[in-house]
């Protein structure tokens, strides 16, 4: 079964249009080998909120439930997008278009769509009758986008006085950033000749540390040398030692084995 045609009147019908604010442009300040270049930047024509107003009439003589739905719900905020309008009243919705960088050579592809179906009587949940409903029971109404953009005249017009006011303001900030660049680099060089000093006083304190440290190399290695002479001294008197008690042992021994035989050689003689 086909679906019903729209009961609902909407105002406009086809289109819904979203006027860009004027074209701007302003003054910005830049050094070009040491010459100050002014440049007139544009900025986006929809770089704040447009409104836009889509209105919905009820001629008939039963309540109509109504949505508000599109196809890109990140870019357009709408208020209200859903309801129910009483029998010969009417309403009009807010369309808010969010601020984003326009490109021409992009085709706006977003549209809108009105769905609508008549109120059950004794409605409490509309929700619930939203997806109870059927098919044949829904009505809907399809817009397209359109972006205008301000006219030739429009894009070209500027205020010569806030022109004028935002160019010296430039060129006295400009010129109050050299006095400081100029200021600072003044004393920079006390601060360069400070740093020198600096320098040469850490590079000195550094060679004494690196003296102590060699004496203090030197000193420790003298020590182990004469501990070692010291040690190997000790233990060559030890071995002397040793090697004279070992000496007398065999010399006694001979005595006493020189003895032993003279007595024996006595006795059996």
């Amino acid at each position: 079964m086909a679906r019903q045609d729209q009961v609902l009147l909407l105002e406009p019908q086809h289109e819904l249009k979203f006027r860009a604010a004027m074209w701007v442009r302003i003054p910005y300040g830049h050094f070009v080998l040491g010459i100050l270049r002014i440049t007139m930047c544009p900025v986006s024509p929809f770089s704040d909120v447009v409104n836009t107003t889509l209105k919905l009439a009820n001629p008939t003589d039963r309540n109509v439930c109504f949505k508000v739905k599109t196809t890109a719900p990140r870019r357009y905020c709408v208020r209200p997008n859903s309801g129910v309008l009483d029998a010969g009243t009417s309403i009009n919705v807010s369309v808010m278009l969010q601020p984003f960088d326009y490109d021409p050579n992009e085709k706006s592809k977003h549209k809108f769509m009105v769905q609508s179906m008549l109120a059950p009587p004794e409605m409490t949940d509309m929700e619930g009758v939203w997806k109870e409903a059927k098919p044949e029971e829904l009505m809907d109404s399809k817009l397209r986008c359109v972006f205008e953009l301000p006219a030739e005249n429009e894009k070209t017009h500027q205020d010569p006085d806030a022109n004028k006011m935002m160019s010296s303001n430039l060129l006295k900030s400009e010129s109050s950033t050299l006095s400081m660049k100029s200021m600072s680099s003044t004393l920079d060089d006390g601060e360069v000749k400070k740093v020198m000093e600096e320098c040469k006083r850490l590079q000195t304190e550094a060679q004494r540390l690196r003296e102590e440290n060699k004496q203090i190399r030197e000193d420790d290695g003298l020590r182990m040398r004469k501990s070692n002479v010291l040690s190997s001294s000790q233990h060559s008197s030890h071995s002397m030692v040793k090697e004279e008690g070992l000496s007398l042992r065999t010399v006694a021994l001979i005595v006493l084995f020189f003895v032993v035989g003279v007595i024996i050689g006595k006795l059996v003689l």
